[in-house]
C-alpha cells in the first residue's frame, strides 16, 4: 500500500466484521476524522450552513481545533463581524480549542501546538492544509459543506487517491537554493492540474537533507499542482522535531503512529536529485509559469513580502535574513515581513532577526495570512509588481487586478527588495 493507503485503513468505517480492510486507489470510503481545523471561514461560510441544517451539537467537539488568522488584526467592519459569529459559534458549539487571533497562521501553528501527528487525518477548511502531510500524516483541505458533515458525524468520505511517489537521492541543494525552489520545479513540470486528486508521496535516502521547514513548504505547495494530499515518510528528522515539541509531547506522549513507505512496485514515481535544482520563479499569472530565476534578472518591483504559511518558519526568516544584514531595501521599493506564528516572531526577536529587517528598513507585523491573499498589511496597487514567498500568483491575489506576482524563496526575495528588481539570491551568498 501507498502511505495514504495505510492511513485511511486505519480510519475506515467498518461494519461489524474484524477483517482488516484495504482500499483500493479510486474506491470511495467513510473514514473517521482526528483533526478538524477552521478558521474565519467558520464564521464567514461554515456557521450559517450549520444552521441551516438545525443542529445544534458537534459530534467530537475536542476534535476541532478554531483559530483566527487571515483578517488579524481585523482591519475592517465586515472581518470584525466574521470574528464575533466565529467566536459565538465556537462557544455555542462547546469547541474546547479555542486558539484564538493571537497565536499566528493555521498551518504553522498546528503543528507547532502539538496538535498533528503521524498517521492521522486531518481536515481543514483551507485548501492549504495539505501542509500537515510534512508530518507523516493525511491532510487536505476541504470545503464547508464537508466540514459540516464532519462536525455532525466526525467522519467525511473520501476517494482514495492515487499515489506518485517522490524519491529524493541521497544528495543537498546547492547554496542559494531552497525547499520553494524545488516546489516551483515540480510545479514547472506538472502544471497546476497534472496531479489532481493524486498523492505525493516523499521518500528515499535525501529526505535526512530536507528539514521539518522544508518539507511543509512542499506539502503546503502540493496542493497548486492540484494534489489531495503530500504526505512524508517518517524518519529521524520527523521523530526529532516532534520530541522537541513540549505541546506534541503533553497532548500525544514520545508516541508516533508512525508511517512509513514500502516498496515501490507500481504508481507513477519520480527521482529526485535535489543538487540539480536552480533557484526558480514562477511568473504572473499562475504558480506553474516557472522559469529560472535568471531568466527573470533586471524586472523592477515595488514590493518583496517574505512569510505565509508557505514560507514564514524560523528557518525562512533566518534565510532572508543572511542576505539583508547589513543592506537596505532599495528606496523605490518596500518589504514587508511576516513571521508565521508568534513564536517564531519570538524567536526571531531573541536571535536579533528582527532588528535585521528593521534596520534593512522592512515592515514587519504580526503574524497573519493578510497579505498573501490581498486581505490587508501590504495589498498591491495598480499595475504594481511584487515579488513574495506566498504560494499564489493569479490576478487580483494579493490586490489589483492589474499587479503582477513573482513567487519565489525568501532568499530570492531578500536579493531581490535590496536591488529593487529580481535578484538571484546566489550575488549574495559566500
Amino acid at each position: 500500500m501507498s502511505m495514504t493507503q495505510k492511513i485511511l485503513s486505519t480510519h475506515i468505517v467498518k461494519d461489524d466484521s474484524t477483517s482488516p480492510v484495504i482500499p483500493e486507489i479510486g474506491e470511495i470510503i467513510e473514514v473517521e476524522i482526528d483533526v478538524i481545523m477552521v478558521h474565519e471561514q467558520l464564521g464567514g461560510r461554515i456557521a450559517p450552513e450549520y444552521e441551516k441544517l438545525g443542529l445544534d451539537y458537534i459530534k467530537h467537539p475536542e476534535r476541532v481545533v478554531f483559530i483566527l488568522d487571515h483578517w488579524v488584526p481585523s482591519p475592517t467592519i465586515d472581518a470584525s463581524n466574521m470574528h464575533i459569529r466565529a467566536n459565538e459559534f465556537a462557544k455555542k458549539y462547546k469547541i474546547e480549542n479555542i486558539l484564538g487571533e493571537n497565536k499566528g497562521i493555521c498551518h504553522t501553528v498546528l503543528p507547532e501546538q502539538g496538535f498533528i501527528a503521524p498517521g492521522m487525518i486531518a481536515i481543514g477548511s483551507d485548501s492549504h492544509t495539505t501542509t500537515y502531510g510534512a508530518f507523516n500524516c493525511f491532510s487536505t483541505g476541504v470545503g464547508a459543506t464537508d466540514i459540516c458533515n464532519a462536525f455532525a458525524t466526525g467522519t467525511l468520505w473520501f476517494k482514495v487517491p492515487e499515489p506518485l511517489h517522490l524519491i529524493i537521492k541521497k544528495s543537498t541543494f546547492e547554496k542559494g537554493v531552497f525547499a520553494k525552489d524545488l516546489a516551483l520545479s515540480l510545479l514547472e513540470e506538472y502544471g497546476v492540474d497534472d496531479l489532481i486528486y493524486q498523492a505525493m508521496e516523499f521518500s528515499g535516502p535525501g529526505l535526512r537533507n530536507l528539514t521539518i521547514s522544508s518539507r511543509v513548504t512542499l506539502a503546503n505547495m502540493s496542493v497548486e499542482m492540484g494534489a489531495k494530499n503530500a504526505i512524508f515518510e517518517f524518519d529521524s528528522i520527523t521523530e526529532n522535531w516532534l520530541l522537541q515539541n513540549s505541546y506534541y509531547l503533553s497532548r500525544h506522549g514520545e508516541h508516533f503512529n508512525s508511517i512509513s513507505c514500502d516498496e515501490i512496485v507500481e504508481g507513477k514515481s519520480k527521482t529526485i536529485d535535489l543538487s540539480t535544482i536552480q533557484p526558480m520563479i514562477a511568473k504572473p499569472y499562475s504558480p506553474d509559469n516557472v522559469s529560472e530565476v535568471n531568466d527573470c534578472i533586471g524586472i523592477e518591483i515595488d514590493q518583496g513580502f517574505i512569510g505565509s504559511c508557505t514560507n514564514g518558519s524560523l528557518e525562512d526568516l533566518r534565510s532572508a535574513a543572511y542576505i539583508l544584514k547589513g543592506h537596505t531595501v532599495h528606496p523605490d521599493t518596500r518589504c514587508v515581513v511576516i513571521p508565521a506564528s508568534a513564536e517564531i516572531y519570538l524567536e526571531a526577536m531573541r536571535e536579533g532577526l528582527i532588528e535585521i529587517f528593521m534596520k534593512a528598513g522592512c515592515i514587519v507585523g504580526p503574524s497573519t495570512c493578510g497579505p498573501c491573499f490581498g486581505g490587508h498589511m501590504g495589498v498591491l496597487g495598480d499595475n504594481e509588481v511584487c515579488i513574495s514567498t506566498t504560494n499564489r500568483n493569479f490576478r487580483g491575489r494579493m490586490g489589483s487586478y492589474s499587479a503582477q506576482v513573482y513567487l519565489a524563496s525568501p532568499a530570492t526575495v531578500a536579493a531581490s527588495v535590496i536591488q529593487g528588481k529580481i535578484t538571484s539570491p546566489s550575488t549574495y551568498m559566500e
